[in-house]
């Protein structure tokens, strides 16, 4: 879009009005979020020249007085999350649909914080003496790959008349800027390719718990079926999971990793906000859990990067003599301000170990963790959704990031002050 207006072939000289007009509109969430629609009121603000020529393509403008009201306390909005596009209406002396596009810019909001979205410019080529009317119509805010979609209710008063003067040129009008090119593009979230796949072949069970012998112990991928608390309601998911053991003296150290696909980041992601942990049940001869966890994002990740869960680690004391078995167990997401908690529904083991009593250990308590800190290897990022219903990917990041977030961000309500 800015390339089209930098390309304006004769912008009117006549300085531009500004003109305010207020909507009744309906704002409908994205399916996935399950929330009903919402009714308010929108105020915009157009702009455009006061007197143009046939065959000027003039720059019109459309600032958001009052769109969305604040943002529910629900997740902290990063920084250049949000865009806003809509259609501008043409009419009188010419009919046309004037595509309108903002920018992803906008400050942090918090929870409980005003909603801010920025202004959205577009350009219209004129074809015909007489007068042209502006007419705001309906607008979609993009958010992280979500779109809530508003639409007026009722008739719309015009915000701004072009005064248009016969002038040389016969042009026919261009067609309204593409909203698929490059600068105006939504944003969707694409798998990426898969993770890597489980390394080894030993499935557990043929370890032993003492001293010499075998040190490594591949578990097997088992895929979890999961019931998850998110701030948007109760979703299901379905993970494949895998637990390793290195042993330490009369310990292992553990590792978890996901085996799923990997997403692509919709939007940026500030460094620090996301850290996953798991509470690995400990079964068999012995009983208790295991604290494991894996770092925080340490850097930005830029809107089209891949995103993974690193792998998640900490430390096995075994409190029992005998066969002892590791299973992948609750899950946690803190991401942007929020927590997501996954519980298993059904216990699948991935490791089996033939174990030693250790002073201390687990036998029927939480096992003692010491987090390694993680790497970012192989992990890829849980899926939501039944499998047989095309899973939704990026289960991890659901409280931040994933396509559930979107609808939940806007609640409109009438009589909301001016939004800068």
């Amino acid at each position: 879009m800015a390339a089209g207006v930098a390309l304006v072939l004769g912008v009117a000289a006549a300085p531009a009005q500004a003109a305010e007009v207020a909507y009744a509109t309906r704002c409908v969430p994205p399916a996935a979020a399950g929330l009903p629609p919402v009714d308010g009121t929108t105020r915009v603000e157009v702009t455009a020249p006061a007197t143009a020529k046939v065959g000027d393509e003039v720059e019109v403008g459309w600032k958001f007085v009052q769109a969305a009201s604040k943002n529910p306390d629900l997740i902290d909005l990063p920084a250049n999350s949000v865009q806003p596009s809509g259609t501008l209406k043409a009419a009188g002396a010419q009919t046309a649909d004037v595509a309108m596009q903002g920018p992803r810019e906008n400050p942090a909001i918090p929870k409980g914080g005003d909603m801010v979205l920025s202004d959205m410019k577009g350009t219209l080529k004129l074809t015909a003496p007489g007068e042209v009317t502006l007419t705001p119509d309906a607008y979609d805010i993009n958010v992280m790959s979500t779109d809530t979609k508003c639409a007026p209710t009722g008739a719309v008063q015009p915000a701004a008349t072009i005064n248009v003067t016969a002038g040389d040129g016969t042009s026919t009008p261009t067609e309204s800027p593409d909203p698929t090119d490059s600068a105006s593009a939504t944003p969707t979230a694409t798998p990426s390719a898969s993770a890597t796949e489980s390394q080894g072949t030993d499935t557990g069970g043929s370890g032993s718990g003492g001293g010499g012998g075998q040190t490594d112990f591949t578990g097997k991928e088992v895929k979890v079926p999961y019931a998850c608390k998110t701030p948007i309601g109760d979703k299901d998911a379905t993970s494949p999971v895998q637990i390793n053991a290195k042993k330490n003296g009369g310990s292992y150290d553990l590792t978890v990793q996901f085996k799923g696909s990997v997403m692509d980041s919709p939007a940026d992601i500030p460094k620090d906000s996301v850290k996953p942990s798991m509470e690995v049940a400990v079964g068999g001869a012995d009983q208790g859990t295991v604290h494991v966890e894996g770092p925080t994002n340490a850097e930005d990740i830029k809107s089209g990067d891949p995103m993974e869960i690193p792998d998640l680690t900490g430390t096995y004391k075994p409190g029992a003599t005998g066969e002892s078995t590791l299973s992948p167990g609750v899950l946690t997401i803190n991401a942007l301000g929020t927590t997501t908690t996954c519980t298993p529904t059904t216990s699948e083991v991935s490791l089996t170990l033939d174990t030693t009593q250790q002073a201390s250990g687990a036998a029927g308590g939480s096992a003692a963790s010491g987090s390694a800190g993680g790497s970012s290897t192989s992990g890829g990022l849980a899926e939501t959704g039944a499998e047989d219903d095309g899973a939704l990917k990026a289960l991890a990041l659901v409280a931040g990031t994933a396509v559930l977030l979107g609808g939940a961000v806007f609640t409109f309500l009438p009589g909301r002050r001016r939004l800068r």
